[in-house]
């Protein structure tokens, strides 16, 4: 966008451009779930209103093979531009290819429809002019929005529409734990790379050839993830920083689950303010679960994003399940069913699929009435979305023998800040830990917190309920 239509925007035609309320994009499950939590937090949720009132043309549901199907666009007003819903809240689904992903998404998407929100469908990956007929599709809508929320700030697909966006506020919610990273090393003033990225190359020349061109990109996106006050602010900032915007004057703010500290000076000094998230509209609208007598063991990712070492990972689990006396396994989305397969084999756990986030899926039950998770985002979500409730949640640390050769640097550390960071949980440690892998893994655990510790390291008893959703490996 020009710097001319900026200005002109300033200066008169605010009030028709400041007409597209709200204006949140989501590439996952939870992300869409926080912006629901972000909502109800901001009183910016209308009254629930049946689906037959909320956004026309929803996308065909999931098969239960977990394949997607044919896909309608978006609600659309007779104009042809997406409904801004009753509060002027749309939620555009930059949809992904995963069909697991998928089908949560939508059926977060009816869960958002049941709350009055406008729901808008992006097939953004479907082909190579995809990006280029979404970003088309809503520039207008991006120029026009009074707030932008996002809930990965290191989507490329996201650094890119926000690029586009003039608009005043912008939320950040969380991602998982993630949002460490991303507060990190925005406080830090580093260009902004996921955390099991951190210190590797890009793999491949097409990868190292997109992260150049994409810098620039990259560059002004931050730039708008920090608030400008003034222009004399503006003209503090190094002139090649990528953060100058002339006289902007722009709130941003974290919304969060995750440990992000509000008093920290570097992020009171940059004007980001942070506002907690403690899952309220997920315990009004679910629970409390059924619980059931044993204990579920919650999968993680980190096999396939290249960090944690697959024979390794079996090993662990196995060991888990058998000092805890675990009948469930919750697999992540993003587990492979070859992977699940094997994890199935090793330990005769009944594999679950969740169709929600864990969030959701625990206050609808039934779950374990000890829930064991490796480092994970929901370390630090569950016992919010379950307080009051008597599941126990712990969580297994990542030994370093279990890291793989290609693994970031920066792995064993991020792990073991999610870990130490979490409030409300066990640390397994002593007996609790289950035996060391062969050839030489292991589990390494904090030790647990001792009796008459302060609440925030207690032990949480809270209880998790999970719908055993569709599929299993």
């Amino acid at each position: 966008m020009s710097r001319s239509g900026r200005d002109g925007g300033r200066r008169g035609s605010t009030r028709g451009r400041r007409t597209g309320g709200t204006l949140a994009f989501v590439e996952s499950p939870v992300q869409l779930l926080n912006v629901l939590e972000w909502a109800h937090s901001a009183a910016a949720l209308p009254a629930a209103r049946g689906r037959e009132e909320a956004a026309a043309g929803e996308p065909a549901a999931e098969a239960d093979s977990g394949e997607p199907a044919a896909e309608a666009t978006t609600a659309e007003t007779a104009s042809g531009r997406p409904s801004a819903g009753a509060h002027g809240l749309t939620v555009v689904v930059l949809s992904p290819h995963d069909p697991m992903t998928r089908g949560q998404l939508r059926r977060v998407a009816e869960l958002a429809r049941d709350e009055g929100v406008t729901v808008r469908w992006e097939d953004a990956r479907g082909g190579p002019t995809a990006p280029l007929k979404t970003i088309g599709s809503l520039a207008r809508e991006l120029r026009r929005a009074r707030r932008v929320v996002i809930g990965d700030p290191f989507s490329r697909y996201v650094q890119l529409l926000l690029t586009l966006t003039s608009a005043r506020s912008v939320v950040v919610v969380d991602d998982g734990t993630a949002t460490m990273e991303f507060v990190s090393q925005l406080a830090g003033g580093e260009r902004l790379v996921r955390w099991h990225r951190k210190g590797s190359a890009p793999a491949g020349v097409q990868a190292a050839a997109q992260a150049v061109l994409f810098a620039p990109f990259a560059r002004r996106a931050r730039s708008r993830l920090i608030p400008g006050a003034s222009p004399a602010r503006a003209a503090d900032l190094p002139a090649d920083s990528g953060e100058r915007d002339e006289g902007r004057v722009r709130r941003v703010e974290i919304f969060s689950s995750m440990p992000v500290d509000a008093t920290d000076k570097r992020l009171r000094e940059l004007g980001v303010t942070v506002s907690a998230n403690d899952f309220a509209w997920t315990r009004s609208r679910f629970g409390p679960p059924r619980l059931t007598r044993g204990t579920d063991l919650v999968g993680t990712s980190l096999v396939e994003t290249g960090v944690v070492d697959l024979e390794r990972y079996l090993e662990g689990v196995a060991a888990l399940a058998r000092t805890h006396g675990a009948t469930r396994y919750f697999a992540h989305r993003r587990e492979s069913s070859e992977k699940l397969h094997r994890v199935k084999s090793a330990t005769g756990l009944e594999i679950v699929r969740p169709d929600l986030p864990l969030e959701l899926v625990a206050r609808r039950g039934p779950i374990g009435r000890t829930v064991v998770s490796f480092p994970s985002t929901v370390v630090h979500t569950l016992p919010l979305a379950l307080a009051g409730t008597p599941v126990s949640v712990a969580v297994c640390e990542v030994d370093r023998t279990w890291f793989t050769a290609g693994a970031s640097p920066r792995a064993e550390g991020f792990l073991s800040g999610v870990t130490d960071s979490a409030r409300r949980v066990r640390k397994l440690g002593g007996t609790d830990a289950p035996p060391p892998p062969r050839h030489g893994g292991g589990t390494g655990t904090a030790p647990a917190p001792p009796q008459g510790a302060p609440a925030s390291q207690q032990p949480s008893r809270t209880s998790m309920s999970t719908e055993a959703a569709r599929g299993s490996a």
